[in-house]
């Protein structure tokens, strides 16, 4: 400890960033402070250039220097325990025991979140192909003008669309046109006949009805008096057959469908047969067929001859309608597989198929076909299938064999479906 006699000087030279400190000095040694001259005092000249102050002995204990660590030489001072830390030029010093600073945290992998990345990439690219696929196909669809001008019936609840069957050689060459039986030379040109006519009548809510109108009717044509009702087509094309549907029906259409003998056998192709039960042998030259009873797959040549033969049941028109509601149903239910829905080369091949022997109204959607197709799918699962109630199914008329409706169930029928009731015509009473 130092005597009470011990002079202690103060160095009043500031250092880099620290407050004035006291500094000890041996009293044989006193520090001379330079004084600062007072305001108002001499300039440089008049005084004296070795005076000094000295500050008093036995004042040595110091607030500030309580509790302070000595400083190295050439160093920063340093805090001792309970000290203030010393401020250097760049900023606090760190005491030589303080740790190293922490590494920042690593970010933790998620490959979960990679994982879904790419898989709602893959789900997106194959949405993306089957929209391609789907409007590739569309596109090849043939668009006709199908409605009709002048008075119509109003439109009632529900939608109906007109289903026709042609015998249109489009897309076939003239060796499959012959192998099929094919007549007319274009599809959705009105200059072959329909062997088929359908009503698709799609309710608000509920299960879909298919219903036939035997190629044979006997109605009224428009500006052609009373014929057989395929004969419209062969008349006017799809205008003067759907105002004749409408006009003898009083329902209203709202869409139009017609497939050509190409487009339906290369769709049953396309989807490897369709799987039927025919009820009896059928040998049928017209319809260049020659089938074994039994269930079996029908490729597109045995199918398109199965839906179009008459003359190998007893029944003639009657049968035949009915067998083409059924294929109908059939082929739909395989087509809306998810094998094919989900495959975009599968919705390209079907869709291709069928847009060779497709016509459409011009104001049909691809949403309008996809939902068409949904409802004949339906047909097989809960919804109903009927035909036109007959009267007279061997109704000779103007030296023709024709076929007469039973007009008050007929008109019950179409009432049904115009108010989107249960129909009350049973598949067993046509």
């Amino acid at each position: 400890m130092p005597e009470d006699d011990e002079p202690i000087t103060i160095d009043t030279r500031r250092g880099a960033g620290g407050p004035r400190r006291p500094r000890r000095r041996p009293a044989e040694e006193p520090q001379e402070i330079p004084v600062r001259p007072e305001r108002g005092a001499a300039g440089p000249a008049q005084q004296r250039p070795d005076s000094t102050r000295v500050m008093p002995a036995g004042r040595r204990d110091y607030p500030q220097d309580r509790g302070a660590a000595p400083r190295g030489p050439g160093g920063p001072r340093q805090s001792g325990p309970g000290g203030p830390r010393q401020t250097g030029p760049g900023g606090p010093n760190r005491p030589q025991s303080a740790r190293p600073a922490a590494a920042p945290p690593r970010r933790r992998k998620r490959p979960w979140l990679r994982v879904l990345t790419v898989v709602v990439l893959v789900i997106a690219l194959w949405a993306g192909l089957l929209v391609w696929a789907g409007l590739s196909a569309w596109g090849k669809v043939t668009k006709v003008d199908a409605f009709p001008s002048g008075d119509r019936p109003s439109a009632g609840k529900g939608t109906n669309v007109l289903l026709v069957g042609s015998d249109s050689r489009a897309g076939l060459t003239a060796a499959q046109g012959r192998a099929l039986g094919t007549g007319g030379s274009s599809v959705g040109g009105g200059t072959g006949r329909t062997d088929s006519i359908m009503v698709l009548h799609m309710p608000d809510s509920g299960s879909p009805t298919l219903v036939s109108f035997q190629r044979d009717s006997w109605v009224s044509i428009p500006g052609h008096g009373s014929g057989k009702i395929n004969a419209a087509f062969a008349y006017g094309g799809p205008k003067l057959l759907l105002q004749t549907v409408e006009q003898a029906s009083g329902l209203r259409i709202d869409n139009y469908m017609e497939i050509g003998f190409g487009g339906f056998a290369g769709v049953v192709d396309s989807v490897g047969g369709v799987r039927m039960c025919i009820p009896q042998d059928v040998d049928d030259k017209d319809a260049h067929i020659n089938l074994k009873k039994g269930c079996q797959v029908l490729n597109g040549k045995n199918a398109l001859g199965y839906v179009r033969s008459r003359h190998a049941f007893a029944t003639g028109d009657l049968a035949r309608a009915q067998h083409q509601r059924e294929f109908l149903a059939a082929l739909m239910k395989k087509i809306a597989t998810p094998t094919n829905l989900l495959m975009p080369w599968r919705v390209k091949s079907i869709g291709g198929a069928a847009a060779k022997g497709l016509a459409v109204d011009k104001g049909m959607s691809p949403i309008r076909a996809l939902k068409i197709m949904w409802a004949l799918k339906g047909v097989s699962n809960g919804g109903v299938s009927v035909q036109v109630p007959v009267a007279n199914a061997n109704y000779y008329v103007a030296g023709q064999s024709a076929v007469l409706w039973d007009k008050t169930r007929a008109t019950q029928l179409f009432n049904d479906l115009r108010n989107d009731k249960p129909v009350t015509a049973q598949p067993s009473e046509s």
